[in-house]
């Protein structure tokens, strides 16, 4: 009797994970996404050893602490003992976007960092969430003492004052008035875990995008419009990668996507010229 078993394409695994924004799995989700540049990688095993990570934290815990004592064995065990903290000479390193990777060699960007804290803080009963800062992803926690926002790379926590002088950049980018009058709050929202993947993907299209590298930004295109399937500008995104790479019919598919459904676009007249120079060539 033969037996075929159909395994799914990395694509597909993510698809699966991130269908539904109930019980959405965070960290095996972040996980997942080395998976086209390491086709070899096993999820589970990456589970695995952040579940050991959190054995190991716990051990360390008497049952009865508190939240404050809870927090400060957490970030002793990840700033200090693990040693784990920003990839500062090389922020454009694909692979500081790869939990795998971030696990192994103790360094990474903010988010990334972030995922792993968010997950051993939770194991530990910290009611915490991420935060999609500007700038630099942030998580904070809920103490009986109040909220704490915290820097994933270091474990420090953060005055209003301190998180107001980075956010200050961010302001002077705007023409006057833009977002001036905006509360430092609104800016510390929790971010649903969809958002936190959805900003590890931009990352890694950035990195990408500025290397010219086409083959992977596609890979990290498709499991944008997975994650975020009306985001039109995404297709649009693909679609010139495409049309880079060298696959017209492809580019003309995700072009034409984009002009059907983001019809206030300002770019539609660049798109749709880009659209008939793809349509001639093919002819």
């Amino acid at each position: 009797m033969n037996l075929s078993l159909n395994i799914p394409t990395p694509l597909e695994y993510f698809a699966s994970l991130v269908h539904s924004d109930a019980d959405f799995p965070l960290l095996e989700a972040a996980i997942s996404l080395a998976q086209d540049e390491y086709p070899d990688l096993s999820v589970q095993q990456v589970l695995g050893d952040v579940d050991q990570l959190l054995a190991r934290l716990k051990r360390r815990l008497p049952e009865d602490a508190g939240s404050l004592q809870r927090l400060r064995a957490l970030n002793q065990f990840v700033f200090r003992d693990l040693n784990f903290g920003g990839n500062f000479n090389h922020f454009m390193d694909p692979d500081n976007s790869y939990v795998h990777v971030v696990l192994r060699t103790r360094l990474a960007i903010p988010i990334s960092l972030a995922v792993i804290w968010l997950e051993l803080a939770q194991g530990i009963g910290l009611k915490v969430r991420g935060i999609s800062f500007p700038g630099h992803f942030m998580v904070k926690v809920n103490l009986t003492e109040g909220q704490v926002v915290i820097d994933p790379l270091t474990g420090k926590s953060l005055s209003r004052e301190e998180l107001s002088e980075r956010l200050a950049p961010f302001h002077d980018l705007g023409g006057p008035g833009d977002d001036q009058e905006l509360p430092l709050g609104l800016y510390l929202q929790a971010a649903p875990a969809r958002d936190i993947i959805a900003r590890m993907l931009f990352n890694l299209k950035d990195i990408h995008g500025a290397q010219e590298d086409w083959a992977r930004l596609i890979a990290v295109q498709d499991r944008l419009i997975v994650l975020l399937p009306q985001a039109w500008p995404e297709y649009r995104d693909r679609g010139l990668a495409h049309a880079e790479a060298g696959r017209p019919g492809h580019a003309l598919e995700d072009l034409e996507t984009y002009l059907a459904n983001a019809t206030d676009a300002s770019d539609r007249r660049a798109i749709a010229a880009r659209v008939g120079e793809l349509r001639r060539a093919t002819q």
